[in-house]
């Protein structure tokens, strides 16, 4: 799979959102060309640019596929604009919306993002249920786009499936089970058991090695399983009374007292470093996380790391994006069919195969690169076969429009939780407290 990939690429989309699985998304970054000068009119011989203003890493420059495009439409040539960070592109995005200047072609949206704009800017987009066909995505990620109408402003990019990626030489040095088969059983019933395979593992634990990176990872991969999570269905804020915000927040308080987590924000220099100098032994594992951890733990590593499914008998997902067209920018009817192309199940698992972001097409899943991937760096764990089988039968989940304010408040403490010492009960008022400053 990537097989190699990103965040590095992706500090990305997903991650990016920080730990907010907004996610999602901090990302690994890829460039690209800005657009801005193209007038959106055709020349002499109806040449045309699109723009495409994207975050992170999207992969489409790598799998060639702009390239590719030009090819079969040699009157279009695509621009990819890429900002680093998406909490950098969301505000300017938002602005370009409200003014209805300086949009590009066609925009990349967050799935932290997607349920504000649905609820708010849906009129701004080209409705995209008339451009492409939804039944093509898993179930819930159309859902994701969808407007109460069935208006869809976005169309499925790729989606983060949750397992445990895990360092195969310090279970064995801890005395553990390094199979991912086996690995699998110690954590099969949830969560919980991710905690005591972490308790086992301290006990014999290599010096100057840890358990888990992140306990606000953690927490992401416990609360990305549960189908409420920040709001109800009705709209309303319920992530003080949420089951699965619970469940995470008290596990993720336990991991830092019993000192099962080296405390590091993810993708942060510290956590980079981390990963270079070999002294995390799990880490909650996305889809798109694999290329991080290829990308900075580097060469040295390569075959000691290893994919196992995720705790529990509930599959999660954690971060993903999407593709839409501004209704107010230059080329709304080649922008659609760029979108439906870059969106169809070939491109999505050309994607893959170049820097390994998952697709949410299910038609990639019956496709070689993506059947048959398997992961060199994690000791040829078979992806593939790991990511589409939790893919399809990840619940539906309730979105609302600051998810991911939400999502950052809360991994914001647990990280304080574990670099300052706050206590848990004050740690989770300084959460509330940030949030209710945003969402009242």
């Amino acid at each position: 799979m990537r097989i190699t990939r990103t965040v590095a690429g992706r500090r990305r989309r997903a991650a990016v959102m920080a730990t907010t699985g907004l996610t999602a998304t901090a990302l690994l970054l890829t460039g690209c060309s800005d657009s801005d000068s193209d007038s959106g009119e055709a020349d002499a011989n109806g040449n045309i640019t699109l723009t495409v203003a994207d975050f992170g890493q999207f992969g489409y420059k790598e799998a060639g596929l702009f390239a590719k495009y030009h090819e079969l439409h040699p009157n279009i040539t695509v621009k990819e604009n890429t900002t680093a960070e998406e909490k950098v592109y969301y505000p300017k995005f938002l602005q370009q919306l409200n003014t209805g200047s300086g949009l590009a072609d066609v925009q990349g949206i967050e799935v932290g993002r997607i349920k504000e704009l649905v609820d708010t800017k849906a009129d701004a987009f080209v409705d995209l249920a008339k451009v492409v066909d939804t039944d093509q995505w898993v179930n819930w990620k159309a859902l994701q786009a969808s407007t109460d109408e069935g208006k869809v402003i976005g169309a499925g990019t790729d989606i983060g499936p949750m397992s445990i990626c895990y360092r195969r030489d310090l279970f064995e040095q801890a005395g553990l089970p390094a199979d991912r088969e086996a690995v699998a059983a110690k954590v099969a019933g949830g969560w919980e058991d991710y905690l005591k395979l972490g308790e086992e593992y301290k006990k014999k634990a290599p010096a100057g090695t840890f358990f888990m990176d992140s306990a606000s990872a953690m927490y992401n991969g416990v609360v990305s399983s549960d189908s409420e999570q920040y709001y109800s269905k009705d709209g309303k804020p319920i992530y003080k009374e949420s089951a699965g915000v619970k469940a995470g927040w008290n596990l993720a308080a336990e991991a830092v007292d019993k000192k099962l987590t080296q405390g590091l924000a993810q993708f942060s220099p510290p956590w980079q470093a981390a990963l270079r100098k070999g002294s995390i032994a799990t880490v909650a594992c996305p889809a798109w996380m694999a290329a991080q951890i290829s990308t900075y733990a580097g060469d040295a590593f390569k075959g000691k790391w290893d994919i196992a499914r995720t705790p529990g008998e509930t599959a999660a997902n954690w971060g993903g994006s999407f593709l839409s067209v501004p209704a107010k920018g230059k080329h709304v009817k080649e922008a659609g069919e760029l979108v439906k192309w870059l969106t169809a199940p070939e491109q999505q698992a050309a994607v893959f195969k170049a820097v390994g972001v998952f697709p949410s097409n299910k038609g990639a899943y019956e496709l070689a690169d993506v059947k048959g991937a398997k992961l060199e760096y994690f000791n040829n764990a078979p992806i593939g076969e790991i990511y589409a089988q939790e893919a399809q039968v990840i619940p539906a989940a309730v979105l609302g429009p600051k998810d991911g304010i939400i999502k950052d408040s809360i991994s914001t403490q647990i990280n304080n939780m574990e670099q300052r010492g706050t206590k848990p009960d004050k740690a989770w008022d300084d959460a509330v407290e940030a949030i209710d400053k945003v969402i009242g």
